[in-house]
């Protein structure tokens, strides 16, 4: 979570809201990244979606079993959905996010059982060092 915490405060200071994220297998990093959706303009470029798409792109397959998935802010619907369709085993999160929540605050998409695939989820890892970086930078901007 350390590492997802150093890319969240590259994107603050790259005036990205501050999001970062680390994929890891079998205790190394595999990918790190943090939000790029203003330098790309992409609505696609969130952290999450950038570290399954390395990831996918270093391990040659799509199927991430075995990958843990850290984020600094917990993941949204589109994030969750693609965690899910990757097969990734885990998500540990730091802060919720009650605006966009995809894992625990407004839907539970990892652990819903209609879905083909469930993950395990862990809150609250460093939470408050995550959401200390998301108020400032939202305070930065009013």
């Amino acid at each position: 979570m350390r590492a997802a915490l150093e890319e969240a405060k590259k994107a603050f200071a790259e005036d990205e809201v501050p999001i970062g994220a680390v994929a890891v297998l079998d205790g190394s990093i595999i990918a790190a990244e943090h939000n790029r959706k203003e330098q790309w303009k992409d609505p696609l470029a969130h952290a999450e979606m950038l570290v399954l798409s390395q990831t996918a792109e270093r391990l040659e397959r799509w199927r991430l079993t075995g990958v843990t998935l850290y984020v600094t802010i917990e993941p949204c619907l589109m994030c969750m959905g693609a965690a899910i369709h990757s097969r990734i085993d885990k998500i540990v999160f730091g802060a919720r996010d009650p605006k966009f929540g995809g894992a625990r605050s407004l839907y539970q998409l990892g652990e819903d059982p209609r879905m083909n695939h469930r993950l395990e989820i862990v809150e609250g890892i460093m939470a408050e060092e995550a959401a200390a970086l998301m108020k400032e930078f939202f305070a930065n901007k009013r």
